[in-house]
C-alpha cells in the first residue's frame, strides 16, 4: 500500500498544465471562476490547485470544468479580477510527499501585483522587466527565486522598484507568459525562505535595541 500525503498549500512553482477560463461570475461579493478542466486530470472538491499563483480550493467539478471561489481579499490582492473567457491559465496541483522538488516553495499567497514593463528578445529567450511594490525589493535576490503567476523564476536583476528574469522557450511555449506584453498584470510571490529571515534578523535586531 503506497501512503500519499498532500501539501494543501504548498506547490512547487512547476505549471503542469494550461488551461483557459469558461466563465466569471459575481455571487454575494464573491467572485466565481470556470476553469476547463485538464482531460487527464483527477480533481475532488475541497483540492486545492494553483491558479496563476494563487491556491484556489475547487468547489464544483464537472466532466469538463472545475469552478473555484475568490473573496474580496484574493480579488483586491491578485489579478484574478482580470479574468476573462477564453484567457490563459497556469495550473499546478499541491504538492504530494512522493512528488519531486523540481522548482522551489510556493505557498499561493500573493504578495502583490506585478506589471511587466518590458519584454525583450535574447536569442531564444526573452527577458521581461517587471516593477513591483519597493517593499517588495528585500525580499528579492540576484539569483534567487521568486514565482511569477506561479511559474518558479530564477532573478537575473533587481532595481529600486523592478526585477528581471529570463524566459526560455519550454517557459514561455508551456505557460500564459507566451502572451506577456507591456503592461500585462501578474502575480508576484517572493521566495518564502527570505520572507522568513527577514522576519528574523527584525525580530532579533529589535530585541538588541
Amino acid at each position: 500500500m503506497q501512503l500519499v500525503l498532500n501539501y494543501k498549500n504548498m506547490f512547487t512553482g512547476i505549471v503542469a498544465k494550461i488551461s483557459k477560463v469558461e466563465k466569471v461570475f459575481w455571487k454575494k461579493g464573491s467572485l466565481f471562476v470556470v476553469v476547463k478542466k485538464p482531460t487527464e486530470w483527477k480533481i475532488s472538491l475541497g483540492d486545492s490547485i494553483s491558479i496563476n499563483g494563487v491556491c484556489s480550493t475547487i468547489r464544483k467539478v464537472s466532466k469538463n470544468n472545475f469552478e473555484v471561489e475568490y473573496m474580496p481579499e484574493t480579488v483586491n490582492k491578485t489579478t484574478v479580477e482580470s479574468f476573462q473567457k477564453g484567457i490563459l491559465l497556469n495550473l499546478e496541483k499541491s504538492l504530494r510527499v512522493s512528488d519531486l522538488m523540481d522548482g522551489h516553495i510556493v505557498q499561493g499567497h500573493i504578495d502583490n501585483i506585478g506589471k511587466v514593463l518590458e519584454v525583450k528578445n535574447s536569442k531564444e529567450s526573452k527577458i521581461v522587466k517587471i516593477q513591483i511594490p519597493k517593499k517588495l525589493i528585500k525580499f528579492i535576490a540576484p539569483k534567487g527565486s521568486i514565482a511569477i503567476d506561479g511559474t518558479s523564476l530564477t532573478v537575473i536583476d533587481v532595481g529600486i522598484n523592478w526585477f528581471t528574469v529570463s524566459l526560455v522557450s519550454y517557459t514561455i511555449e508551456n505557460t500564459n507568459m507566451q502572451n506577456y506584453k507591456k503592461d500585462t498584470k501578474v502575480n508576484i510571490e517572493t521566495d518564502v525562505i527570505a520572507k522568513y529571515l527577514y522576519n528574523f534578523y527584525k525580530t532579533e535586531y529589535a530585541k538588541k535595541k
